[in-house]
């Protein structure tokens, strides 16, 4: 049997942009989607702290250390620059494998860094 548990998560970002006119999507900063452990192209489901929305999209890989944080298409309209959101992905694995799986889980800053621990 498969589950599907909490693969990664990028915990409390905030947004920096949001770009109506893009084709969707999901633009999110090379360095924390690294330390996260996502790649581009997979889907994310994101929750918007400041409003309750949620959704789910695909990443864009965006530039390294930028901070980006990037609400494409119509996505755009579920979010305004400065909200805070959540980013998670999720995997299906084998039950006993999940009963020990630990998932990547990051706290960036209030810039979108990456801050040593």
């Amino acid at each position: 049997m498969l589950v599907e548990v909490l693969k990664s998560k990028i915990h409390c970002a905030t947004v920096t942009e949001a770009n109506l006119h893009y084709m969707g999507s999901i633009t999110i900063d090379e360095a924390l989607m690294e330390a996260a452990g996502l790649i581009a192209g997979e889907r994310v489901y994101i929750v918007n702290n400041m409003n309750g929305e949620r959704f789910d999209t695909y990443i864009i890989k965006g530039p390294r250390n930028s901070g980006c944080i990037c609400l494409n298409g119509a996505a755009a309209r579920k979010v305004q620059v400065g909200d805070v959101v959540i980013i998670m992905a999720y995997a299906q694995m084998d039950f006993e494998e999940a009963k020990t799986f630990t998932p990547k889980v990051i706290f960036p800053g209030t810039d979108n860094t990456l801050t040593l621990s």
